[in-house]
């Protein structure tokens, strides 16, 4: 058989492989340091009692003859998909068939090339979770990747395409960066993709860690924006189900690519096709899980955990400041991007960080070019590693 080759022109990731070699040789010439790691985006907390419960009724439920289930729908449960619309997207006029439950956000912004044509112009964000990269790479767009600057200059929110795309990807709040978009700017999205029959990819994963009023929790707040956009959101950080496995993606019955006859399609059609074609669905107990994440106790106690992390942002993004660096995000994201000092590249501060204040982070040259010279930490550690990273920095006096 011949190769899909354009695996080959994907670039090896060395990122978070590089970050656990060097940690791991400094751990073994310095075994009588403690190294505070915050540098991946994994929740630390546990599954709240309400999702626990629930996962613990289903699985007795599915063990007896009543309530064993065998195949589910491939979209997602009525019960799920009812509680999305009523909890998730009150007011906004979306239909529980326009929601599709799944595996993860990553699955759904990977899969979603699936139903665009290869000849699409993508514009992607610079610096950016790297699934949107590599997956239309994969697919053959590489040559068709158009890169927006997300810049210091402009609190990085990236500027409009200055030539004709047919599909930009929006993340906010944004991973690395950390920050939002008003919806005034994101309006200006929306408009672009109306004039230009372009298609907005929007991964909302952190939408659940916005404070600020100004900063939409769904870009269906905007105007038209339903008749452009497809939305990823995701379980994994709003209830800590990186390990449990579950999300969803919104697809409008109005949004509508072409055909090279200019043919309108209804883009909902085509993701539904390309479900039931490719994935049996999320097991019938996680989706009971994701449910109970609406009930009054899951919703109080998922709040708390979230806010659990946002002190922490808090305490580092507070604590950076006092140190004198130039700080972003951990505000309405558990990210902070932190600007590396005395012009060192991101690299250089990574190794100065773990040798000087035994502290991990992440380079931003990690997540693209425009990614130079900012460094992210997360928020999602311990509160007692966080102030304590936060001291060792200030002692190491970096700056």
């Amino acid at each position: 058989m011949n190769i899909n080759e354009n695996f080959l022109k994907l670039e090896d990731s060395y990122l978070f492989s590089t970050i656990a070699k060097k940690v791991a040789e400094f751990q073994k010439n310095n075994p009588e340091k403690k190294v505070i790691k915050l540098g991946i985006g994994d929740v630390t907390k546990p599954i709240v009692p309400a999702v626990l419960e629930a996962m613990h009724k289903a699985v007795d439920e599915i063990g007896t003859p009543e309530g064993f289930r065998g195949y589910g729908p491939e979209q997602g449960y009525d019960f799920i998909r009812n509680a999305i619309v009523e909890n998730d997207y009150k007011n906004l006029n979306i239909d529980a068939d326009e929601i599709f439950v799944s595996d993860g956000a990553k699955c759904d912004t990977g899969n979603i090339v699936d139903i665009m044509g290869i000849e699409n112009k993508i514009a992607i964000t610079d610096p950016v979770y790297p699934v949107y990269v590599d997956t239309n790479i994969m697919a053959g767009r590489k040559e068709k990747i158009v890169y927006l600057p997300v810049l210091e200059k402009n609190n990085f929110v990236p500027e409009l395409p200055k030539e004709k795309v047919d599909v930009i990807y929006l993340c906010f709040p944004n991973n690395p960066t950390g920050t939002g978009i008003s919806k005034q700017d994101l309006k200006k999205f929306v408009d672009y993709a109306k004039e230009n029959k372009a298609i907005i990819l929007y991964d909302a994963a952190y939408e659940a860690f916005i404070t600020e009023n100004t900063i939409p929790h769904s870009i269906y707040e905007i105007e038209g924006a339903k008749e452009v956009a497809i939305e990823f959101k995701s379980f994994s950080k709003t209830a800590g189900f990186t390990g449990v496995r579950c999300a969803y993606t919104v697809v409008p019955k109005t949004v509508f690519g072409y055909t090279k006859q200019g043919e309108k399609v209804q883009l909902n059609k085509l993701w539904n096709r390309r479900t039931t074609t490719k994935f049996n669905g999320v097991s019938y107990i996680i989706q009971r899980a994701a449910e109970a994440t609406y009930t009054e106790q899951g919703k109080k106690q998922i709040k708390e955990n979230i806010q659990y992390y946002l002190d922490n942002a808090k305490i580092i993004k507070e604590g950076l400041k006092e140190a004198g660096f130039t700080v972003y995000g951990g505000v309405n994201s558990p990210y902070v991007w932190l600007k590396t000092p005395n012009n060192m590249t991101s690299w250089e501060f990574f190794d100065k960080l773990l040798e000087e204040a035994n502290v991990v982070g992440t380079p931003g040259s990690g997540f693209g070019t425009c990614g130079e010279g900012f460094f992210r930490l997360t928020a999602f550690g311990t509160k007692e590693n966080s102030v304590e990273a936060i001291e060792r920095i200030k002692k190491a006096k970096l700056i």
